[in-house]
């Protein structure tokens, strides 16, 4: 796989030879590490339409979170759950889906497999399908990489996590987030600009959508992120302000994440943000906790 004899991929630049077996800090070589080819109904209204989105899920991650909802893949420790494909396979699994009227293919956790995002983007125009394409990930990405992607992609919906260096560090091992993800925001608002693009069923076709997670205790650090994004990029920028976090097992202990954020903290974070002139987006109810909880042991994660 191109790119991958001394990957570069990501911030951490591990110059592992991942197309001879090696594995970096993601924890993948070079195959088709796929978790799950899913429907999923439940992302923002204008990601997953009327019928929802086509959402491919590699497993492996960049940053390692403590607190990941999606720990049961992206965790290094579960590498014994990670089924790899072919080409073949994977494009067939998503047709089967776009055959259902599927209009959107969404990548999640695509950093650290880029080169097969491309690839499986071209396999499907090779044999027809021009699906709408989704970079979902968690902003821990290169501008140059962004760059690269530049008429691959329709619509960037990444997470910008922290804006202070030493929270990175803390909960994902990451010092330097702060300053890829606002350079690779900055990449994606170039390309994209503030408006999101909607077909004739609601379904976005090109545009950028940030995401951000509030935080147990990290309000302000939250209020520190819409800030930026108001003054560097622009305050008409679709922010889809989450409310869902819970404690997942690797945390139910944990001094400062091991419980939900409270009601006073969201609206905290949202007077912000409707202080800051931000106007397009979406936010969650507060008791959404209870109602993003994938099961990826489920052929269906997202299915009770």
């Amino acid at each position: 796989m191109e790119g991958l004899d001394y990957c570069l991929l990501c911030p951490r630049n591990c110059g592992v030879n991942r197309n001879a077996g090696a594995t970096g800090y993601c924890g993948c070589d070079s195959g088709f590490h796929i978790a799950s080819v899913c429907i999923h109904q439940g992302e923002e209204p204008p990601i997953s339409g009327a019928k929802g989105i086509c959402n491919v899920f590699f497993t492996g991650c960049n940053l390692q979170c403590l607190y990941c909802q999606n720990y049961q893949i992206s965790c290094r420790r579960n590498r014994s759950r990670d089924p790899e494909y072919t080409l073949d396979e994977i494009t067939r699994q998503i047709i089967t889906l776009l055959d259902q009227g599927i209009e959107a293919v969404g990548f999640v956790s695509p950093t650290h497999f880029t080169p097969h995002v491309r690839t499986i983007i071209h396999e499907l125009h090779k044999s027809g399908y021009t699906p709408t394409t989704v970079y979902n990930s968690n902003g821990y990405d290169k501008a140059e990489i962004m760059k690269g992607l530049e008429g691959l992609i329709d619509v960037y919906l990444p997470d910008f996590k922290y804006f202070n260096p030493t929270l990175a560090m803390k909960y994902s091992g990451a010092r330097d987030y702060p300053e890829h993800a606002r350079e690779a925001l900055r990449e994606m608002f170039r390309q994209k600009g503030s408006t999101v693009v909607l077909n004739g069923s609601g379904q976005a076709v090109t545009g950028l959508i940030i995401r951000h997670l509030v935080l147990p205790g990290q309000a302000n650090d939250s209020i520190r992120i819409l800030k930026w994004i108001a003054e560097e990029l622009s305050p008409s920028v679709s922010i889809s302000l989450m409310s869902q976090y819970y404690p997942t097992p690797g945390v139910a202990r944990h001094p400062q994440l091991g419980r939900k954020i409270s009601e006073a903290e969201y609206h905290k974070v949202l007077d912000a943000m409707e202080a800051m002139g931000f106007h397009k987006g979406w936010i969650q109810d507060f008791e959404s906790s209870g109602n993003y909880r994938p099961d990826f042991e489920r052929e269906h994660p997202f299915e009770t």
